[in-house]
């Protein structure tokens, strides 16, 4: 027995099993953030790797000598693919439908998957080489999970936070590689085969040190060339978040916020959307001195609401803290939102807003969501019948709910379904309305009240697009984009996120 190589091995199999969860939890994280539906993506990738690590552990039979050299050659090609992982995926987005682009993910992880599970079973001979004890197999899959949970923690808290995604990946694949560096090294008499004895293999390792290296310090510019082919205008700002891909790009006189590649507003008519959401609402108030801001980070809605001399307090939740940073010191945003987080009136809570509203002991006057659309299951709870029966219990008697809804044209189903929520959590009366805006086409939103609200756009304050005349408009739906049968959204059961992506997948269909 072999005290020091097998203390080696053990060691060598925690740092894989890291590794092995990592390549899982970025590739998992990466269709989730291009294609929604996070359970799915989730779901659908942990079933083809555990499926894969099987057929992986299954052909692990077939190498009967060499194995010291076999585990150098799959930790190596490991390394390299799961290294690429992240970029090719990037890559492959840019000019991929959904479902090629969902293949694509499946078969890089599935590759993964059947070198990690070629990883176990020879660990396991190693060790049984090395230490004649009985208990190789129960240490090996001890140490692989000990991995797995640190591997778990690490993702959260300390990669995507620091590093992204694509980073991360080259920094995981990197791990592998020195793992097959240090097994070369360490058992370098035990290897058989001529390329991992020969000088040709150090220049490998080499050659893929420089690689990694180089696409490693020069990540910015990949993504930031990146960027550009997937946005139609210039990215002037880019960051990662621990919720969300961060995107500003500036065209002219026209700047444009996108999250996860998905538009959030133009500058050049975000003005008639957050006019939409504030004013019909606050302009139907009997008192709106109190306000409740759900999302609305980029501080365009509280521009809107500030205008309001009577207004006391305004309370902004928004989860991410990098959307709130930017808003406060990005110049062109700063411009946009006219300074709104200088107002003594606005407190941020960087907070999510589920847990805001029970934790909450306010009554507000109004509460608005300016929410992303419901893409992830994440995101469709806070349309769910119990996030709106906790809104209304923090409302005062007249107060008034309203929500941005989605499009009533591309997706008149989501649409209609958060009506039916709101009235299935509480809610007597539902107005739903829906405007222009050109960047986005046709989009709804939905006022809510227990109280019968006589709906009004007076000329109190100055607007850009809103007036009275165009209420009846505002509230008109023509037979096509009307529903029946649509059911509420619900917690455990979230069939507006079905609702939602119906469309998208219509829509991926068609292009084929």
């Amino acid at each position: 027995m072999n005290k020091s190589n097998t203390i080696f091995l053990k060691l060598t199999t925690f740092i894989v099993g890291i590794c092995s969860i990592l390549y899982e939890l970025l590739i998992s994280t990466s269709s989730s953030y291009f294609l929604g539906n996070s359970v799915l993506q989730f779901s659908i990738i942990i079933g083809f790797y555990l499926a894969s690590m099987g057929v992986g552990s299954y052909m692990s039979r077939w190498i009967q000598s060499n194995k010291y050299d076999a585990f150098i050659l799959i930790e190596i090609i490991l390394g390299l693919v799961g290294a690429f992982s992240v970029p090719l995926i990037y890559i492959y987005f840019a000019y991929a439908d959904y479902t090629g682009f969902q293949f694509f993910v499946l078969l890089i992880i599935s590759i993964i998957g059947i070198l990690t599970g070629l990883e176990v079973p020879l660990l396991t001979h190693l060790l049984e080489n090395e230490n004649k004890e009985n208990e190789n197999l129960s240490d090996v899959l001890t140490y692989d999970y000990l991995g797995a949970l640190i591997a778990t923690l690490a993702f959260p808290f300390l990669l995507i936070p620091f590093m992204g995604l694509y980073k991360s990946s080259l920094l995981v694949g990197t791990i592998n590689i020195v793992v097959a560096a240090l097994v070369l090294l360490k058992f370098k008499d035990r290897l058989k085969t001529k390329f991992m004895t020969s000088h040709v293999v150090k220049i490998v390792f080499l050659i893929i040190f420089v690689l990694m290296s180089g696409m490693f310090l020069l990540a910015h510019q990949f993504l930031n060339r990146w960027n550009n082919v997937i946005f139609k205008h210039p990215v002037v700002y880019h960051t990662e978040s621990k919720y969300q891909d961060i995107v500003v790009t500036q065209n002219r006189n026209e700047m444009r916020l996108y999250l996860n590649g998905a538009i959030q507003f133009s500058s050049r008519d975000e003005y008639r959307y957050h006019e939409a959401l504030a004013h019909p609402a606050m302009q139907s108030l009997h008192s709106r001195k109190n306000i409740l801001v759900l999302g609305g980070g980029e501080g365009l809605l509280v521009r809107e609401l500030l205008k309001y001399n009577e207004l006391v307090t305004i309370d902004l939740v928004d989860l991410d803290e990098k959307i709130v940073d930017m808003a406060k010191t990005f110049e062109p945003l700063v411009e946009l939102n006219n300074h709104a987080f200088e107002d003594p009136r606005v407190t941020v809570h960087i907070d999510d807003a589920f847990k805001f509203l029970k934790s909450d002991s306010t009554y507000y006057d109004l509460i608005i969501c300016d929410l992303p659309d419901p893409t992830t299951e994440s995101l469709a709870r806070l349309y769910s019948n119990a996030f709106y029966h906790l809104a209304g219990s923090r409302l005062r008697n007249n107060g008034i709910f309203v929500t941005q809804a989605t499009s009533p044209d591309l997706t008149p189903k989501a649409f209609w379904c958060i009506d039916q929520t709101l009235k299935d959590s509480g809610f007597l009366y539902t107005y739903p309305y829906h405007i222009n805006v050109p960047s986005f086409g046709e989009w709804g939103f939905i006022m809510a009240s227990r109280q019968p609200i006589s709906l009004r756009i007076g000329n109190e304050i100055p607007l850009r697009f809103l007036s009275e005349d165009m209420l009846p408009a505002m509230q008109f739906f023509s037979i096509d984009i009307r529903q029946q049968g649509i059911l509420p959204n619900y917690l455990d059961q979230p069939i507006l996120l079905e609702y939602y992506l119906e469309h998208y997948r219509q829509l991926s269909n068609e292009q084929r």
